[in-house]
């Protein structure tokens, strides 16, 4: 069983779902918004992809992309809004400085 099987079996009840993405899918999906370094459309990001993912199956990945707190919808597409703790840590380093 995939992690995604016990993530939509918890939260998303009424989705039915034959399949779950595999890892490298997701990484592969993750990869393509995380380079795009602005807003994709879903469209886009099919395009982009190097290899055919089913819409669904998109949808699906998206859905576990949002609820992980890495990419967040807009009307336009998504977003990667995902910082690491590593440049957190360095922007909470530098400090405030009042002048």
């Amino acid at each position: 069983m995939y992690l995604l099987d016990t993530i939509m079996l918890q939260n998303a009840p009424k989705m039915q779902c034959l399949h779950s993405p595999t890892l490298d899918t997701i990484l592969m999906v993750e990869e393509t918004i995380h380079n795009a370094k602005q807003v994709i459309s879903i469209a886009e990001l099919k395009r982009k992809i190097p290899r055919k993912v089913n819409h669904n199956t998109i949808k699906l990945i998206l859905l576990y992309l949002q609820r992980s707190g890495k990419i967040e919808f807009t009307p336009d597409g998504v977003v990667w809004i995902f910082i690491p703790k590593e440049d957190i840590a360095s922007i909470l380093n530098k400090g405030r400085t009042w002048t």
